[in-house]
């Protein structure tokens, strides 16, 4: 939550009932502008045209359709202009898509709020909303921005979009003189209010707000070009001129061996775009965004780009203790009743010495002890008649409660060696509960000790009791560790990932709560820096750093990146911002954590949980492996299209594709490449990390296999293309050729995907539709120049097709089982 109220904005109504009017909200609006949390998108068609027109194949598709209708052929050119409602259809649908995660974030936001303006009560719009506002919100209602609690009762609130904890938060009224860092009198755009009515003073809109932020970050975050990204920008380049020179060559050639300018004007621009390597950056940009959605999901908003690419290599995780791996709230461990009680009566006796309203953790941790129906459970529901609260200097707390024949009960509970020195015992067993609190203390464990004493009478101006109270036992308090973290660290040292758990907290403290997360095996190495010293190779035995300072956290960070570590580190303050720009990714808290570190850290976790932290790397891993499988696809299908497309007319030939065709590969091509590589993660385990450089896809077994198959599907096309011609019928050995592509692009789907998905089936089916009913139903066979073929035809372009995903099984189950060798081969290849 904000740590400050901002200055001016609400100068002179803090305390006060009064409203704005409009004069007066029209002028702030005017400084601080609209409400607008999520800011809305520019128009469909707008955001549609402006990416098609970007689009090279939208160029082709009208070029070769004004050359046609030029030429005379009218139908060629309406085909050619038709084929561009898919391609459009494709980029809205692709679109769409990409926009689910910021749709999904303004859903959670309110759309309306009751204002009081000009002294009376109305709804208006939330995006008129300014600092300053009183707004009424009632029980189930969104919470429109982000403001100070200003008046109401028993209010509770669900944050688990900010904060990721499903528990309600109770909130309270802010008054005069209160600490305004404290999270109680605030609430958030994007929470929802669950009890009461609360009225509350607007502070801050718009991307002013904690969501507001987060919005902010996460879309900037997409935007920022990444090492891989300029990387696969430079091969394009180099592809690009590679295919302009093999265009003005293939040219030359066709006008040399007298084909005609219109010949070699089309089988130039025909290779061009069959070799354009388009799709590269499109497929990168659409994973890339895939994958800061599927972060989102796992509550891991990322910042920046760079993220989504290399949270998937992290080698090694320093994490906090506290709320990220720990639940960072107190729960009872053990109970230690003095003789003479037992576990339960020791309950409802220490739920005496609690305040349901007091807000207290511990009060709250002992209270669900004793709750109805707990083990323990208490009928107690009389309040005390007095109490004598906790201080510092008194380390203890007592109440007073009066029964109904007048006697009076007085139970303490504080700090042990306080609450042992009231109490009427021999030295030796005081010295031996003092030997049971130092044990507890020694393994980072928090003790109350409770006590009674009967009183005679009830006197509310009487000092507090002091000697003569009867032990009643100790209760054990610990912070328990997050559900799912000892399987995610489990999970991480099977996936070959370093786990070092940094705290400030004392070393038997850290070494409990390792051991219990499963550190080192269940015997963890702990350890300060100091004791560490300055050699690197130390840091090889140690799964806890002890008695870390900020600085040093930035130390051991740098150390480990020294030793070739890519390091991924949490933090929550503003001392942690170093450490999380250090590090290779930054892991702010975005519940817990402060806007400095926020700023500084790559992702942003929305639940402060070690859990999310080995998800999101899960995620970064089968990411890089399904962009892997994608580039695959493309490169042993595009490999034959090119080498093809440039072969046939070389040798003098007629062309091989016309502009059709390339559209018809191409509308084959996208979705393939686009919609079927985008497997999740296997349950309960990691796809290998990545070791082959920052900006590297493919090992050598990789490349061998990927152009081994195309050459594969080249050689397997060029024979059924010679056996077409055999008849001296160019349109049949085009159909021939074009069906044993789609064939094998298919297959290569199949081997790659191994229709592991319903998206994975509906795209190899599609193509075999597609290839179908432009070959078999005779009016769509002539419109792209194809024609229907025999039972003899498609035994042998299945025998083909068979044939190169048979190669491409090889060679990939090959490249895979040098894997453990080269982690740069993809998963599937």
């Amino acid at each position: 939550m904000h740590a400050k109220i901002p200055s001016g904005r609400l100068e002179g109504l803090l305390g006060t009932d009064a409203g704005l009017t409009e004069a007066d909200a029209a002028g702030r609006r005017a400084r601080h502008g609209r409400n607008d949390i999520v800011e809305a998108a520019p128009p469909t068609w707008w955001m549609l045209a402006r990416d098609t027109l970007r689009d090279p194949m939208l160029w082709f598709l009208l070029g070769t359709a004004c050359l046609f209708a030029w030429l005379g052929d009218r139908v060629e050119a309406i085909i050619l202009l038709a084929a561009v409602v898919p391609l459009v259809g494709m980029d809205l649908y692709l679109h769409r898509r990409t926009q689910a995660s910021t749709q999904g974030l303004a859903s959670r936001l309110a759309s309306s709020a009751r204002v009081l303006r000009d002294g009376a009560w109305t709804s208006l719009p939330a995006g008129e909303l300014v600092p300053g506002d009183l707004v009424e919100i009632v029980a189930g209602e969104a919470i429109p921005a982000d403001a100070l609690v200003h008046s109401g009762e028993h209010l509770q609130v669900d944050e688990s979009m900010l904060s990721g904890e499903s528990l309600p938060v109770s909130k309270r009224s802010y008054e005069a003189g209160a600490q305004a860092e404290d999270p109680s009198h605030w609430v958030a755009a994007g929470t929802r209010l669950l009890t009461g009515t609360a009225r509350i003073r607007i502070a801050y809109t718009g991307a002013q707000t904690l969501y507001g932020e987060i919005v902010r970050l996460t879309v900037q975050g997409t935007q920022a070009r990444t090492p891989l990204q300029q990387a696969i920008t430079r091969l394009v380049s180099k592809l690009l001129v590679a295919a302009l020179v093999l265009c003005v060559l293939l040219a030359a050639i066709r006008l040399y061996q007298g084909h005609g300018v219109v010949d070699a004007l089309l089988s130039a621009v025909t290779l061009a775009v069959a070799a354009l390597p388009e799709e590269f950056p499109v497929v990168f940009t659409f994973f890339l965004g895939a994958g800061v959605y599927r972060l989102a999901r796992r509550q891991a908003l990322v910042r920046r780009a760079v993220a989504v690419e290399n949270i998937g290599r992290v080698t090694c995780v320093c994490s906090d203790k506290t709320g990220t791996m720990t639940e960072g709230r107190l729960a009872l461990v053990h109970r230690q009743p003095a003789a003479g009680m037992d576990g339960e009566a020791l309950a409802r006796l220490s739920a005496l010495a609690c305040r349901a309203d007091s807000g207290d953790p511990l009060d709250i941790a002992i209270l669900a002890l004793a709750a109805p129906g707990a083990e323990g459970a208490t009928d107690q529901t009389a309040d005390p008649v007095h109490v004598y609260p906790f201080t510092e200097g008194r380390r203890r707390e007592t109440a007073l409660h009066v029964d109904d024949a007048g006697g009076v009960l007085a139970v303490t509970k504080g700090a042990p060696e306080t609450v042992l020195d009231l109490c009427a015992m021999p030295e030796s067993e005081r010295a031996s509960w003092r030997a049971e609190v130092a044990g507890h203390a020694d393994v980072g464990h928090k003790v109350i000790a409770i006590a009674s004493r009967a009183l005679e009478a009830f006197d509310a101006g009487a000092d507090e009791p002091g000697d003569g109270f009867t032990f009643g036992g100790l209760l054990v308090f610990a912070d328990p560790l997050r559900p799912g973290v000892r399987e995610a660290v489990r999970a991480c040292a099977q996936a070959g990932i370093r786990v070092i758990m940094v705290t400030g907290d004392h070393p038997g403290t850290a070494r409990a709560i390792a051991r219990e997360a499963g550190l080192g095996d269940g015997d963890p190495r702990v350890s300060t820096m100091d004791e560490l010293g300055q050699a690197d190779d130390a840091l090889a035995a140690v799964d806890v750093v002890a008695r870390a300072v900020p600085a040093q956290k930035l130390e051991l960070v740098q150390r480990l990146q020294r030793r070739g570590e890519i390091v991924a580190v949490t933090g929550d303050g503003v001392n942690d911002a170093p450490a999380l720009q250090a590090a290779d990714i930054g892991i702010a808290m975005g519940g817990s954590g402060s806007q400095s570190s926020r700023e500084v850290a790559s992702i942003v976790l929305l639940d402060d949980n070690f859990r999310t932290i080995v998800g999101a790397i899960a995620e970064g891993r089968q990411l890089f492996r399904n962009l892997q499988s994608s580039f695959a696809y493309l490169l042993m299908v595009h490999l034959p299209l090119v080498l093809t497309a440039a072969l046939v007319p070389l040798a003098g030939q007629p062309l091989l594709y016309l502009p059709i065709h390339i559209v018809w590969v191409e509308l084959l091509i996208h979705p393939t490449a686009l919609l079927v590589f985008q497997d999740p993660p296997p349950p309960g385990r990691m796809a290998p990390a990545d070791r082959g450089g920052r900006a590297s896809f493919f090992g050598r077994r990789a490349w061998a296999a990927i152009v081994l198959t195309g050459l594969a599907v080249t050689a397997a096309m060029l024979l059924v293309y010679r056996s077409g011609m055999a008849a001296g019928d160019a349109t049949h050995a085009r159909t021939l050729t074009m069906a044993t592509l789609v064939l094998a692009s298919v297959t290569i789907t199949a081997v790659l995907s191994r229709l592991a998905s319903r998206t994975a089936w509906v795209v190899a089916l599609g193509s075999l539709a597609s290839l179908v009913l432009l070959v078999q139903v005779p009016a769509l066979a002539d419109w792209v120049h194809l024609r229907p073929l025999g039972l003899r035809d498609w035994m042998l372009v299945s025998a083909a097709g068979i044939a190169t995903g048979c190669v491409a099984l090889l060679f990939t189950a090959r490249a895979g089982r040098g894997r453990r060798r080269n982690q740069s081969v993809p998963r599937s290849v």
